[in-house]
């Protein structure tokens, strides 16, 4: 069975040597290699500063904390995504509230987040699902209209661009998952791109304990709450070694889904993505909308592919529903959604067979 996602790990004989090196070095704990790690995420992103942290839930929580989201109030977000996005919100003591999503691409739609916005509402989140950018232009308009910050949460969409820049520079919080089977992987962590400098030294003090770690245990003074959210310098040394080959790595997912546009143009039963202007996705997961999606799930798997609709859509989970909201075009594009594979783990042969498949009809 071709598999949905593979988690990349780079050879034993470049990656074990370092691994030795770090784990027989008597400092395993946040030091040299994850400051290493953060510089050199900042050059492949090309702006900001890099706060690497133990998974992207918890750089979701620092940035709603620094958009300065507290108990009581409202934070405006997308259904379509994977339940940590909306599960911090939880964590701060705010509630949800769904904007609807574009049927287009399955985006939070920019209209609906301005009919939901009230009082109450002190930052909007959007997710570029599945590595499909969101309608950044529109919402960073938006976002100065009403004052409002916006965190991306680009867990899915590594090396996904607007305008030729990566994301990470186009919104004040930028949200990475380093999760086993993301674009890249440390194992286990994430990081929050910030592009405010002094929000971004805050972030650093939020993420131990709220411990300056520029000072001594004796000369601190712990003012705030803060959380044991750092990384580690294994994960950090695994994150370096991946960094060297990572714009060849999520080159292969943008080829294979820019292939599979190409090849299921026109086909019957089936409606593609389509993409705002100026973006370019970084495909994460390859998406499309078909009808009768149980039987081509049916069809792939009996034929070796797999796909999926994989997320839950997050307003079915009770904790998560804090207002029930009419989303029709979640309704309507949750039903025809499906997945496929199209990492680095993909070949042309594979990809053929999907192509084949698909026109075959289910």
């Amino acid at each position: 069975m071709l598999p949905l996602v593979k988690t990349s790990i780079p050879c034993r004989d470049i990656l074990m040597p370092k691994l030795e090196e770090v784990l027989y070095s008597g400092y395993v704990a946040q030091g040299e290699a994850v400051e290493e790690f953060e510089r050199k995420f900042e050059e492949y992103i090309g702006g900001g500063h890099c706060l690497s942290l133990n998974s992207g839930t918890a750089a979701l929580h620092i940035a709603l904390i620094l958009a300065g989201v507290k108990e009581g109030d409202e934070v405006i977000s997308t259904a379509l995504t994977a339940e940590p996005t909306n599960v911090a919100i939880k964590m701060v003591g705010a509630k949800i509230r769904w904007a609807d999503v574009d049927y287009d691409t399955g985006n939070i739609s920019v209209a609906s987040i301005e009919k939901s916005i009230n009082q109450k509402t002190k930052a909007i989140i959007v997710v570029d699902y599945a590595g499909i950018p969101v309608d950044v232009k529109t919402i960073q308009e938006l976002s100065n209209k009403y004052k409002i910050p916006v965190i991306e949460d680009a867990a899915h969409a590594l090396g996904a661009k607007f305008n030729g820049k990566k994301t990470g520079n186009h919104f004040p919080f930028t949200v990475y998952s380093f999760q086993a089977i993301k674009h890249l992987t440390t194992i286990d962590g994430g990081a929050l791109q910030i592009l405010d400098s002094e929000l971004y030294e805050r972030g650093k003090i939020i993420r131990w304990f709220g411990l300056d770690k520029k000072l001594t245990r004796l000369d601190n003074n712990i003012t705030f709450q803060g959380y044991k959210y750092h990384m580690n310098n294994v994960n950090a040394t695994v994150g370096l070694i991946q960094l060297q080959n990572i714009e060849n790595l999520v080159q292969k997912y943008i080829d294979n889904g820019r292939y599979l546009d190409e090849n299921l143009k026109d086909v019957k039963g089936v409606e593609l993505i389509k993409y705002y202007e100026g973006t370019e996705p970084s495909y994460w997961l390859y998406t499309l909308k078909v009808d009768n999606r149980d039987e081509f799930i049916k069809m792939m798997s009996g034929n070796g592919i797999m796909a999926s609709e994989l997320h839950k859509r997050n307003d079915l989970h009770d904790f998560l529903n804090d207002f029930p909201a009419e989303l029709p075009n979640l309704d309507l594009f949750y039903s025809k959604m499906v997945h496929l594979p199209c990492g680095w783990w993909v070949t042309k042969e594979d990809l053929d067979k999907m192509i084949y498949l698909i026109k075959q009809g289910w």
